[in-house]
């Protein structure tokens, strides 16, 4: 009957109101910048819908908003994540004291992530770069000379909030950096797979992968 239709209506739009809300609420615990923006569009543009049907005006424009603003930070954090210029690498020793502040205050994430890195010492052997977004630390990366102009990566780690970024890949991009070592080619532990590598350019070798350094 009309009725049951239209209860069922009802009932379909309630479901889709909860589900918006609880998509809301579950973008605000993502630590992740990317994910959070995008898994909030999608709440808001549900909830638009959802108050839009109820002609509830304020809320329809309140989540067309928040839509707006949060498709411009979308836009500005993919441009980003391809941009030279949005993060810098600072090279550093071994034994700086922020460096060895910034691998305690991240040392569970980084023992999860990195479970065979056993922390960091002044050495001639390793040369460690820090990653920065204006004034954030958002990740470090420590190569070893292993000699025979081959730099070892020992630790690539990014902090969680830019784990969408990848901007270590920052590093690897300034050949610069390697090249005045006497670099001539980046190798990562054996065993480790990640095609996070391969859009850098790394090629497979054997058990690791392995980038050429650019010449000047």
């Amino acid at each position: 009957t009309m009725a049951d239709l239209a209860a069922d209506a009802l009932g379909l739009l309630d479901a889709v109101g909860w589900f918006g809300s609880a998509l809301l609420v579950f973008s605000l615990m993502q630590a992740r910048v990317l994910r959070f923006r995008i898994i909030n569009t999608v709440a808001c543009v549900i909830l638009t819908i959802f108050n839009g049907v109820l002609g509830i005006w304020p809320m329809v424009a309140m989540n067309l908003v928040l839509t707006a603003i949060n498709l411009w930070f979308i836009a500005k954090l993919w441009r980003d994540r391809r941009s030279d210029t949005a993060y810098a690498v600072l090279q550093v020793a071994g034994d700086d004291t922020y460096l060895q502040h910034f691998l305690k205050v991240e040392g569970a994430e980084i023992a999860r992530t990195a479970p065979n890195f056993d922390g960091l010492t002044d050495s001639g052997e390793r040369t460690a770069y820090l990653v920065l977004k204006g004034q954030e630390t958002v990740g470090a990366v420590v190569v070893r000379d292993v000699g025979d102009g081959v730099a070892r990566i020992e630790l690539d780690y990014v902090t969680p909030r830019f784990r969408d970024f990848t901007p270590g890949e920052f590093v690897y991009r300034q050949s610069g950096l390697f090249r005045g070592h006497g670099f001539r080619t980046i190798a990562t532990p054996p065993g480790m797979v990640d095609a996070y590598y391969d859009r850098l350019g790394f090629t497979r070798s054997g058990d690791h992968w392995e980038l050429v350094v650019a010449t000047a």
